[in-house]
């Protein structure tokens, strides 16, 4: 590593990249838009500037950039509904909001050049960095499903099954395994390690120290547990995190075409002061992330490691300029100490040891409640209930095509997004009616010689029913 300073710990920033089925389900304001504008904003700009960490895609998200058909829509909707909203609006807005909407337009220019080189082949744009060792690539359960919600082994196996079957496939072998929404309890670790996988990530900050964080956990199982550093990831994930820097764009914010060409502070956006202003926010993170590095060995008599894990799509979609604070983060850090590093190179390089693990996950209260509440009970025990439903089905005069539909429709069903967006309120009715679509279809597909939904076309492509039969 080449430092101006001695080593003084090490940062595995994971991204996590993901994007419920929305594929054929809808287009504005709740659908394909969502996927398009994630690729767009965010997956395309941070993958040009990610090296030295770790890329959790989930297999439902690739299973979208793969299907036929996306790579056209994806550039017709960026052409039509970005590029243009855009170049209209920069020729019509006052002159102070001129220079946001020519940068807005010119961003989404550089994004259509970068789609048109992948050749139609979306699923490249984690493997071109991976090819290039500047990226680890690590798997998810197929759709995103909470696993400890999920009332059976044998369906945690088959989420487990096919998000492995779908990475291998597209990426090669994944050693470790993001848990969607961190959602873990006791004992989990021992379904992966039957599928040889390494490490996983959790949350555990309402259950030990901050500090404790920057040491990774031994199971009795063998999988080794990185701990998320939440008050490092505060430091961005916040409501006075980074993002909400009155001088960064206001994606909340956008005129009648969709272009954002304010500011949080309510001016005129500048784009050269939001890029400046992301740069410092880097060095701050550096400084504080090496500070907290070293009470960790002051402490403790060794380097610690930070696990900086968020959402991809907080990066450049959500937070415009945040693209360009991660790739300042990764040119800066050696300048105080810290190493930028894998998950895998982590594992080898920072001994585990055994202590308590906690039923847990990073969403609010640090608990499952965001998907098992009273709020959302109905999705939650509908979701139990068919899983049941399909178990029973095995085995009986069901046709082997009609449960691997029902298996797609339970994965779909499954999703974590669904509870989500309905008890944050979000999205309309459209999260409920896709979760009871999907129970409905699983239903039709058990009991009736129904034609699958042709929408469901892609997801878990190499799905196989041999989890759900074994003892």
């Amino acid at each position: 590593m080449t430092a101006s300073r001695s080593r003084v710990g090490d940062l595995a920033i994971v991204l996590h990249s993901h994007m419920p089925y929305v594929e054929g389900f809808g287009t504005y304001p709740f659908g394909e838009e969502w996927l398009f504008d994630a690729v767009i904003r965010s997956y395309i700009p941070v993958c040009e500037v990610a090296d030295r960490l770790t890329l959790s895609v989930t297999p439902v998200l690739a299973d979208q950039l793969e299907a036929g058909g996306v790579a056209g829509r994806l550039e017709q909707f960026l052409r039509r509904f970005r590029i243009e909203s855009c170049e209209a609006d920069a020729a019509e807005v006052e002159p102070p909001y001129r220079p946001a909407c020519d940068a807005e337009a010119q961003r989404y220019r550089d994004a259509l050049e970068g789609i048109r080189a992948l050749d139609g082949d979306l699923a490249a744009l984690f493997t071109q960095p991976r090819s290039e060792g500047r990226v680890e690539l690590i798997t998810s359960s197929a759709t995103h499903a909470v696993l400890p919600l999920v009332a059976t082994d044998a369906c945690r196996r088959l989420q487990l099954d096919a998000g492995l079957r779908s990475h291998g496939r597209r990426f090669g072998p994944s050693a470790g395994f993001w848990l969607p929404e961190c959602g873990y309890e006791p004992g989990l670790e021992r379904l992966l390690a039957e599928r040889g996988l390494g490490y996983f990530c959790t949350d555990q900050s309402a259950h030990e120290p901050p500090l404790a964080a920057l040491a990774p956990v031994a199971t009795a199982a063998g999988p080794v547990a990185f701990t998320v550093d939440w008050d490092a990831v505060s430091w961005l994930w916040a409501l006075d995190g980074y993002p909400s820097d009155p001088v960064h764009a206001d994606f909340h914010r956008k005129s009648l075409r969709g272009a954002r060409p304010w500011a949080i502070g309510g001016g005129p956006y500048d784009p050269e002061a939001g890029r400046a202003r992301a740069r410092e926010q880097a060095a701050e993170f550096a400084r504080a992330a090496a500070v907290r590095l070293e009470r960790f060995a002051a402490a403790h008599g060794r380097p610690g490691l930070i696990v900086f894990a968020i959402d991809t799509e907080l990066l450049g979609h959500w937070w415009w300029e945040g693209p360009g604070w991660l790739a300042e983060v990764l040119r800066v850090a050696p300048e105080h100490g810290i190493e930028a590093l894998t998950l895998g190179e982590a594992r080898e390089r920072h001994p585990a040891e055994p202590r308590p693990l906690h039923r847990s996950s990073w969403g609010e209260h640090k608990d499952l409640s965001t998907w098992d509440s009273p709020e959302v009970a109905d999705l939650a025990w509908a979701a139990r209930r068919l899983e049941l439903r399909l178990l029973r089905a095995l085995g009986s005069s069901v046709t082997s095509a009609a449960l691997t539909r029902a298996a797609r429709e339970l994965l779909a069903v499954q999703a974590s997004d669904w509870a989500f967006l309905d008890r944050r309120r979000q999205a309309g009715d459209y999260a409920w009616e896709r979760s009871t679509g999907h129970a409905r279809w699983l239903l039709e597909a058990i009991h009736s010689a129904a034609e699958p939904d042709p929408r469901l076309r892609n997801l878990a492509p190499d799905l196989s029913l041999t989890p759900l039969l074994e003892p």
